[in-house]
């Protein structure tokens, strides 16, 4: 399918998409704007948008820094799309991965009379007749919603986050955009087209979907209380249903010290080590026991309550590891702290990451000279993000992909470690991991793991030997009816039946303007009709249409640099 096809071009779209272009443009990536020959997909020949030079004052900025800036100008959406790539380290470089994790979602707060009305048009009361008492002050705006505090007519205090208005529509209409965008950067940027864009964004508009629906935020929330609820060391905020939907959450307010106040934490007598340990515990928990983990654990999410109990706010962003990728971790935790190359390897050729394109030769020297530059230090001193955010370098150099939900745990293991070591400067991961990784080994191999495996097995080549000879003879069927189709993908040739499809244009277009010359020369030779000047009028018509539309070929020929 021609990109042409895929470009939403409402009105709505359209105007976003001039934005969008714009604001890169003034950044600096005019270049970028005309590889993707967007002229000529959204407004056929009309001139979309003018390259200008870039400011003087961005002109000492790194590209990093300037797409940065540009995504905090474009909006919520891109700043969102900003921090999900600075979690992907196998589709950007590390200056890019710096920058977009300053990425700040801060915005000015709408005023409570829209908060109201959100809350009215979701729950169907207004505020005043749902809460005893509320603060009309924000205490967190952000681009997605906004939080306040109140207290519900039974005594309990909450918290109720309320979505921004039109946030929905901007967001659709930012996505609509970015496929667009995606499908023309994988038809004419090839060197980018290598780090599935369309994916990307597939993957983002998931992400980003998931996180502006509240009650699915909610559920997550009591996915977390069920999984820790015989836990004394870690505490999930309680969500009152009653008062929340897709637009609002109302959830118990949590009165305790962020975890990266430390002076705070240590005037009131909190072990700092110990809440280094438990903090590393419930997210180990979560990752290796439940597979649910919470993927943005900065300290501004994590709070300390009495007892040196750890509580975990903001659930919007949280990553998912199914038993399979639980078992690919742990391989490859094991096969890197083991120093085992060949296990390393052996389990992304087993995995499916590694094709039989990838250069394994290379990709065994890049991993032998990786694990020499540990193997001098002490397991101990290894610092398990450094470790993985360097292993997913060397990935990332011979283009083996992760599944997303990898790469989000790597950021947060180094969030969560460089958290443990600001607490403790003695923290290590390792000491924490290993009983982890040892005790789910021993239960892959217990005698209750290997029957549920065998009886899931069984259960498959059951169903496959089932369906088999009906499956047979539907082909042979098929066969005898010559209904037996294969369906073949041409790659690469989207380009050049764009460009063939612009080339018989022009030529059609140049026959056009011939045959109008010709015409108008024929009707020139005879004195008959309206005349101007002593020249029948329609000859001179033809002639002037003919040289308008000649010079406006000739301009849209010069504009695409190929003569």
């Amino acid at each position: 399918m021609l990109p042409i096809l895929r470009i939403n071009r409402n009105i709505r779209t359209i105007r976003r998409y001039r934005t969008i272009l714009g604001v890169l443009i003034k950044y600096g990536f005019g270049h970028f704007v005309e590889q993707l020959n967007i002229d000529y997909y959204l407004e056929l020949g009309k001139r979309f948008v003018t390259l200008d030079k870039i400011p003087k004052d961005l002109e000492r900025l790194s590209q990093a820094q300037r797409l940065r800036l540009a995504m905090e100008e474009l909006g919520p959406t891109f700043i969102k799309l900003g921090q999900l790539l600075s979690t992907r380290p196998d589709v950007l470089d590390n200056a890019y991965i710096h920058e977009f994790s300053k990425l700040q979602d801060k915005v000015p707060a709408v005023s409570f009379e829209e908060v109201n009305a959100q809350i009215q048009r979701e729950l169907g009361y207004p505020a005043e007749e749902l809460f005893a008492e509320f603060s009309t002050k924000p205490l967190a705006a952000a681009s997605i919603a906004q939080v306040h505090r109140g207290k519900l007519r039974g005594g309990e205090e909450v918290v109720f986050k309320v979505r921004r208005p039109g946030i929905v529509k901007i967001v659709e209409t930012d996505i609509d955009v970015l496929m667009g965008l995606a499908y023309l950067i994988e038809q004419h940027i090839p060197t980018v087209a290598l780090y599935d864009p369309v994916g990307l964004v597939k993957e983002f508009r998931r992400s980003i979907m998931r996180e502006l629906n509240f009650t699915r935020e909610g559920r997550t929330v009591d996915r977390f209380a069920v999984n820790f609820a015989e836990s004394e060391t870690v505490y999930t905020p309680k969500i009152f249903w009653d008062y929340t939907g897709d637009i609002v959450l109302t959830m118990e307010y949590v009165d305790g010290i962020k975890i990266s106040a430390l002076e705070e934490l240590t005037a009131q007598g909190y072990d700092l080590k110990e809440v280094a340990r438990r903090g590393a515990d419930a997210f180990l928990k979560q990752v290796l026991d439940f597979g649910l983990f919470h993927a943005d654990p900065h300290p501004g999410n994590v709070f300390i309550l009495p007892g040196q109990v750890i509580c975990m706010l903001d659930y919007g962003m949280v990553g998912r590891l199914g038993q399979d990728l639980k078992d690919q971790l742990i391989d490859l935790l094991q096969a890197l702290l083991n120093r085992d190359v060949d296990r390393i390897i052996s389990q992304l050729l087993y995995s499916g990451e590694l094709t039989d394109d990838s250069d394994i030769k290379n990709l065994r020297r890049d991993l032998h000279d990786f694990i020499e530059d540990y193997y001098d230090i002490v397991l101990q001193d290894i610092k398990v993000g450094k470790l993985l955010s360097e292993f997913i370098e060397i990935l990332t150099h011979h283009r083996i992909h992760f599944p997303a939900d990898f790469m989000i745990l790597a950021k947060a293991l180094v969030i969560m470690e460089g958290v443990g070591r600001q607490l403790d400067p003695d923290f290590n991961m390792i000491n924490h991991m290993r009983p982890y990784v040892n005790r789910l080994v021993l239960e892959r191999f217990s005698p209750k793991n290997i029957s549920e495996q065998a009886g899931r097995i069984i259960q498959a080549y059951s169903s496959l030997a089932k369906n088999l000879p009906q499956d047979i003879k539907e082909f042979v069927n098929r066969l005898n009816r010559n209904q037996f189709k294969i369906d073949l993908e041409h790659r690469g040739l989207e380009k050049l039946v764009t460009d063939l499809d612009r080339s018989s244009n022009r030529v059609s277009f140049a026959v056009v303007i011939g045959s109008l010359i010709v015409g108008s020369s024929l009707v020139m030779q005879i004195d008959k009709g309206p005349m101007v000047l002593g020249f029948p009028l329609l000859g001179l018509l033809g002639y002037s249409i003919a040289g308008f539309l000649g010079l406006w070929l000739a301009v849209g020929i010069l504009r695409s640099g190929r003569l």
